[in-house]
């Protein structure tokens, strides 16, 4: 009885310890784990808090069948302003060996990558984010899901 109650609030402890502070997180399924040049992704995210620092995260879900070791995208992004900026992001997922870098089991790896750190948003409203793959390929073979993460910064 008392070795269960300890491993319970060694559990609690640990679920605790991994929660994150999540201001947003979206995914969207690539049909048929091909994602096309032309084939944009968009997310769209309500920001009220300009106060607080933020982690910008690049979550993406590739199979093993994908052919390269990275993948590069285009982020578009629309400020509640209409002005806009746009980013060339390279994504590693697998390393000089061809390990895939994700988590995960078997043919799936799920990768999350830190795209921008402690970044404020300047004004309040509605933010866009598009993802266009930037790869030479027109269709991508393997990758199954491409999302974000918004997550407050840890100051620890």
């Amino acid at each position: 009885m008392r070795t269960e109650r300890l491993l319970t609030v060694v559990l609690m402890l640990g679920l605790l310890s991994g929660c994150k502070d999540v201001m947003f997180q979206g995914s969207e399924q690539i049909p048929n784990n091909i994602w096309e040049q032309r084939s944009n992704i968009s997310f769209n995210v309500e920001v009220k808090d300009t106060m607080s620092s933020y982690d910008f995260y690049i979550d993406l879900r590739n199979e093993a069948s994908y052919e390269f070791a990275n993948i590069f995208m285009f982020v578009n992004t629309t400020f509640p302003s209409g002005k806009t900026a746009k980013d060339t992001v390279e994504c590693i997922l697998a390393d000089k060996t061809g390990r895939w870098l994700g988590n995960g089991l078997g043919d799936i790896k799920d990768n999350h990558i830190l795209f921008k750190e402690n970044i404020r948003f300047p004004n309040a409203g509605t933010y866009s984010f598009e993802f266009e793959q930037g790869m030479r390929d027109e269709k991508l073979n393997g990758i199954m899901d491409v999302g974000i993460s918004i997550e407050k910064h840890n100051t620890k």
